[in-house]
């Protein structure tokens, strides 16, 4: 990503809730999808270049708010992400976010951009490049536990990228239409019968257990969203001990994900590993895969830079007068002088 261009220091590309979805519909839902999946992959493959480190986070009885930074060491990312399960209940949405992407060189930035859309996009796809890697082959069935904010992105995202043909949920609201075949089902032990793939996805910042061990049959993989920070967990722990675990980064899923329940040193494999040969995945036709996402500053570094790449097509941003860009770099306040007598 080239440097700031001479003259236009001040201006900063800026994508508003309003851009974000004027791009969505301008690629299409399930293209967009399957091209923040690319990018995800292509990074990830880029590994052992970026700077990693667990979220940091604030914790409140009430949710949490976390910065997500991460560097390839040209380019520098973040996210700035909130998760508040009780603002449903106030009319308020559970996850928002931004984010930002600068140079590494100038520190400045190129580009900022909401990501509450953008979030939900990128998990959608990081989830289904692991059902990619990780489901049982000619897998068509999937059960969704769990109907809030990432229902309809995870179906459409396994539909476009492992080839889903019928979902099984407990709620479907906006699924119709989308070229999926939807299965209404009065609860989780019915929504996965059948399912090749299970997902889980609750809100509830708590330990729970949505699904238990008896519930889980072998060769299922199940993709487990949902647990995504400490004391927040979803499955029952032996499901754990019985699945070979796929996770983004094991010292931050160790904390968040569904494997905070097992020993600190227990066995989990990175998903970039598998992505890049380095590690198998599946094993046989009847071991459970479990990939516990939580999510991770690399996945937004790449739908940032993603978006960054759609502007000069869609057009659909604006640009902030961000920056102070005075004449001379050590006169700035020679810069606030000549603004007054404007």
């Amino acid at each position: 990503m080239s440097a700031p261009e001479k003259g236009l220091l001040n201006l900063v590309p800026f994508v508003s809730v309003d851009h974000m979805m004027r791009i969505v519909w301008a690629i299409g839902v399930e293209r967009m999808i399957t091209e923040l999946a690319a990018y995800i992959e292509e990074d990830f493959l880029r590994w052992e270049l970026f700077d990693k480190t667990p979220r940091i986070a604030a914790h409140s009885d009430e949710g949490v708010i976390e910065l997500m930074p991460t560097s390839d060491g040209a380019t520098y990312g973040f996210k700035y992400v909130n998760g508040h399960p009780k603002n449903v209940s106030e009319g308020l949405q559970t996850v928002t976010a931004f984010g930002v992407l600068s140079h590494v060189d100038s520190g400045y930035p190129m580009l900022i951009s909401e990501m509450t859309i953008l979030t939900a996009l990128r998990t959608a796809a990081t989830s289904a490049l692991a059902g990619k890697l990780l489901a049982p082959r000619g897998a068509r069935t999937m059960a969704i536990i769990g109907a809030g904010a990432q229902c309809e992105f995870q179906a459409l995202a396994f539909k476009a990228l492992c080839g889903i043909e019928t979902v099984r949920l407990y709620a479907a609201r906006n699924l119709s239409g989308q070229g999926i075949g939807i299965v209404s089902c009065p609860t989780s032990q019915e929504a996965i019968l059948g399912a090749e793939i299970v997902t889980t996805c609750t809100a509830d910042k708590r330990r729970a257990t949505i699904l238990t061990d008896n519930m889980i049959g072998a060769g299922v993989h199940i993709n487990a969203i949902g647990g995504d920070s400490p004391g927040k967990t979803e499955l029952h722990r032996d499901i754990l001990l019985r699945s070979g675990i796929f996770v983004e980064y094991a010292p931050q899923t160790r904390i968040e994900g569904e494997i905070q329940q097992l020993d600190p040193d227990y066995p989990v494999t990175e998903l970039w590993q598998v992505i890049a040969g380095k590690a198998s995945g599946r094993r046989n036709e009847r071991e459970i895969t479990l990939f516990d996402g939580v999510g991770f500053a690399i996945e937004d570094f790449s739908a940032l830079r993603y978006i960054r790449d759609q502007l000069p097509g869609t057009g659909h941003f604006v640009n902030l007068d961000l920056l102070a860009d005075p004449d001379d770099p050590r006169d700035l306040f020679g810069m606030l002088l000549r603004a007054r007598d404007q």
